[in-house]
């Protein structure tokens, strides 16, 4: 075997190491924001959702606009609550 099969050898196997590393950093990153998509659509959708309903019931209450900004902050609550819960059992997951 000569000096420069065994450095294409050698080269062959650094390529592939290399490739394999590659791929599990973009998994890694593809997951992160995975759930960086989830948490954030857990809080508007929980904020849009008090909200909607504050304005369905202070129309039909006529009570504008405290029912809007008391349900807007129930919303704003419960979103944090399961963002904070979520990023709990992530971090259990992870370990």
């Amino acid at each position: 075997m000569t000096k420069q099969d065994d450095l294409e050898t050698r080269l062959k196997i650094a390529k592939s190491k290399l490739e394999i590393k590659h791929s599990k950093a973009d998994t890694k990153k593809g997951a992160f924001l995975g759930n960086a998509f989830k948490l954030g659509t857990e809080l508007v959708a929980a904020v849009a959702v008090g909200s909607i309903i504050g304005f369905i019931l202070d129309n039909w209450f006529g009570t504008k606009p405290l029912l809007i900004i008391l349900f807007f902050l129930f919303g704003s609550a419960a979103g944090i609550y399961n963002v904070i819960k979520t990023a709990k059992k992530m971090q259990e997951n992870k370990e």
